[in-house]
């Protein structure tokens, strides 16, 4: 049996250790594997695809936080079922079909380890920063990791890799942890509602549409980001070595600011933080628009901690406001629109814009953050949850 802290913090270890191999390298072991570049954009684009699809829809069909912990497993178990189904064969037909398997049930895996984690905020006090740095050290390992061991051996180590994670998610998940997650008193008997009404009547509330709008432009702003950044700063004459120490320093900065969290946001609202992070972010895409001087993309980088991590901190205070199922619909839907569709729109008209305006597509993803800032959601009449 292992505390709860410890059982979720080893869940996210071991799950962005996994997307820490997956994310910036399966392109290359699909290039590895003989496809051409138009298959291997068609590969990719239906996992993104498939990500969309698995945290909107089988996310949301967990409707109690007692679910939580079986839909954790039974899903692990699947997503390692398709992982091995990478080692049968390499024709991109079968490999179309195993990466949108492989992509369906992946990406739950975070919104429910995410509903987990608001669920025992609630429950028992946890604390969430210093509980998901882990998940964000992982990745920092595994991308390095990967690195050498494709330098020194060749591209097959990331599917060995990253099957062997996946795996040892699904040990870890199989442990008992010390709390049971429960939902509020009363509900445990009670029959968990679903259906589009529950879901209508949530996402008519104007606190909950606005917070929804508001984090998918906050976050789907980081896509060019994510896209061309590295394409802009070589182009800059920076070499890889350093274009990849910016991207670990804003992981560091993510990092250190999920260990201090409680300590800097105890008595900050939702509404507040989601304020701090689009001032962070219209500073740190103004700069990137401005300069590709290194101290300035230093400081850009230093605010990853603010555009994504403060943002992200504050939508999971809001979404650990609300009651029992509330907490697991409206999770996934955080997860589907802000960390997935809201970015996926946002990389496809960064690639139209970055070919004409190269480094002024990040003005563009500043003026995306302005309306971000009017569209917080207003505070609860207790105070607790906006």
């Amino acid at each position: 049996m292992l505390r709860s802290a410890t059982w979720l913090g080893l869940s996210y270890f071991t799950y962005f250790f996994s997307y820490g191999v997956y994310l910036p390298f399966w392109g290359l072991w699909l290039q590895s594997a003989g496809l051409s570049p138009e298959k291997i954009g068609l590969l990719l684009g239906t996992g993104m695809i498939a990500r969309f699809t698995g945290s909107l829809l089988i996310a949301s069909r967990v409707q109690h936080p007692t679910q939580l912990l079986n839909a954790l497993r039974a899903i692990a178990a699947l997503t390692l079922l398709f992982a091995a189904g990478f080692w049968i064969g390499g024709h991109w037909l079968w490999l179309l079909l195993v990466m949108f398997g492989f992509n369906l049930f992946f990406s739950p895996l975070v919104p429910l380890s995410d509903a987990l984690a608001a669920t025992w905020t609630r429950q028992i006090g946890l604390a969430y920063g210093p509980v998901r740095l882990w998940g964000s050290l992982a990745f920092v390992i595994s991308s390095a990791l990967t690195g050498m061991l494709v330098s020194a051996w060749s591209p097959q180590a990331i599917l060995l890799l990253l099957t062997l994670g996946i795996a040892a998610m699904l040990a870890g998940m199989l442990l008992r942890p010390q709390v049971r997650p429960v939902g509020e008193a009363g509900e445990a008997g009670a029959r968990p509602r679903g259906g589009w009404p529950v879901w209508a009547a949530m996402l008519r509330e104007p606190a909950v549409w606005r917070f929804l709008l508001c984090v998918t432009l906050l976050q789907g702003a980081h896509a060019a980001y994510y896209g061309f950044s590295a394409i802009a700063w070589q182009e800059a004459g920076y070499s890889a070595s350093v274009v990849g120490g910016l991207w670990s320093l804003g992981v560091v900065a993510e990092i250190a600011v999920f260990a201090s969290s409680q300590r800097l946001f105890r008595r900050w609202s939702a509404r507040d933080m989601l304020l701090l992070s689009g001032l962070c972010a219209l500073l740190r895409w103004s700069l990137m628009a401005t300069t590709t001087a290194l101290p300035a993309l230093v400081v850009a980088q230093l605010l990853h901690c603010g555009s994504f991590t403060v943002c992200h901190l504050a939508a999971m205070r809001f979404i650990a406001a609300r009651e029992g199922g509330e907490v697991i619909r409206l999770q996934s839907v955080y997860s589907a629109l802000a960390m997935g569709g809201g970015i996926a729109v946002m990389t496809l008209f960064s690639g139209l814009l970055y070919e004409h305006l190269h480094d002024g597509v990040f003005w563009v993803m500043a003026a995306i953050v302005v309306p971000a800032l009017f569209l917080r959601p207003p505070l609860a009449p207790s105070g607790l949850q906006q």
